[in-house]
């Protein structure tokens, strides 16, 4: 039987204070430390060292962090890997100083589990931070567990992107010298009002380039059945460091359940990825999210979106079946497989007519290359199956 790492915490505060209840903004300052802006009576998971693992997966004999009713919003905080790992020091106090970031924004949280025990590297162990896990009462192999993006919000104004660990698309090429690389990029308005991120043209200059920010989870998943924690690296049919872009505010995650109660847990938090991630790591940042866990029994869930052997995520606008594998051409072709397996499940579309409308009608487009794991996934356009 494997055992948390840690305690978990207390999941009310004795004396809160706050606006609406279940809703968080970052203080004058941009930041947002444990606690911040938590209303009494919301359902919170702050990612205090009891409440995380540091590399690795939740499996069948973690203990809960959480325990909420299937239909329950949560706010969780997230902790990005960023800034805290070895190759930076693993001292985030010294790290973003160095990028001019005051002390005062720079999370608690990750100060805390930096200067920790945790032996990261001599276990073998993944770099990102995963909160939970959180068990939903009820869920059972052969259901899925729907998890809903309700609310992103930034946690700082500021993030890194690197590339290391000979991952990235152009291994071999980059980084250009021996060790890692990491660009730190800002959050600043545009010339219309619109938060963004930055980077400079050369390293020293003032930023000028600037993105868009699109807040997501890279990693949402369930425990995997069996005693032993997966590397965090690796996505599979439990989910895990998925990297799907399109998992913003108002998206849905369905993960076939493995084990007794899910043990759901978030992590790997981003500001803004672009497809692919080519480099290693996107805008990585830590996030506040909100988020709403439902139970799809077997039965329905079989109706609704036929067999599914790994993740399914859903938007306002696409259907988005997944495929993974170490070969990105087997993960595109399972990635079609299991587009045309929907088709007939929810739709009761002939195979070959599926096939054919995928060629004409939907992007496959590559979730991230750089997790071992390869992964791809598809956009169908609910709108073109109303009538």
């Amino acid at each position: 039987m494997t055992t948390s790492l840690f305690q978990p915490t207390p999941k009310t505060r004795p004396s809160a204070s706050g606006t609406v209840p279940g809703t968080t903004a970052p203080g004058a300052s941009g930041i947002l430390q444990s606690w911040d802006g938590i209303a009494d009576g919301t359902t919170y998971l702050p990612s205090a060292r009891e409440n995380v693992l540091w590399g690795a997966l939740p499996c069948a004999g973690d203990r809960p962090a959480l325990s909420i009713d299937p239909g329950t919003d949560v706010v969780i905080d997230t902790i990005s890997h960023e800034g805290i790992l070895e190759d930076q020091g693993r001292d985030p106090l010294a790290y973003f100083g160095s990028h001019g970031v005051p002390e005062h924004q720079i999370l608690e949280d990750a100060i805390e589990l930096a200067a920790s025990d945790v032996q990261r590297l001599s276990a073998g162990l993944g770099p990102h931070v995963v909160t939970g896990p959180i068990a939903v009462k009820g869920a059972r192999p052969g259901d899925l567990l729907k998890i809903t993006v309700l609310q992103t919000t930034p946690r700082v104004p500021y993030g890194v992107i690197s590339s290391r660990h000979g991952r990235g698309a152009l291994d071999g090429e980059f980084p250009l010298r021996a060790g890692s690389y990491s660009a730190f990029a800002t959050v600043r308005d545009t010339a219309d009002g619109t938060p963004s991120g930055w980077l400079p043209l050369r390293p020293g200059a003032e930023p000028s380039v600037h993105f868009p920010l699109n807040p997501f989870l890279g990693i949402m998943g369930v425990a995997v059945d069996g005693p032993q924690r997966p590397h965090s690296v690796p996505p599979g049919a439990h989910g895990g460091n998925i990297d799907i872009n399109l998992l913003t505010a108002g998206s849905s995650l369905y993960l076939p359940v493995q084990v007794p109660d899910a043990l759901a847990y978030v992590g790997d938090p981003h500001f803004a990825q672009g497809d692919g991630e080519v480099s290693l790591t996107a805008m990585e940042a830590s996030l506040r999210v909100r988020l709403r866990f439902d139970i799809v029994p077997q039965d329905e869930a079989v109706r609704s979106f036929g067999e599914l052997s790994g993740p399914l995520a859903q938007t306002p606008e696409f259907l988005v079946p997944t495929g993974m594998d170490e070969d990105l051409d087997v993960a595109v072709q399972n990635c079609v497989r299991a587009a045309v397996g929907l088709l007939q499940a929810r739709y009761g579309m002939d195979p070959s007519l599926a096939y054919a409308y995928l060629s004409a009608a939907t992007d496959f487009n590559i979730s991230q290359v750089v997790d071992l794991v390869k992964g791809v996934h598809a956009r169908i356009r609910v709108e073109d199956f109303l009538r």
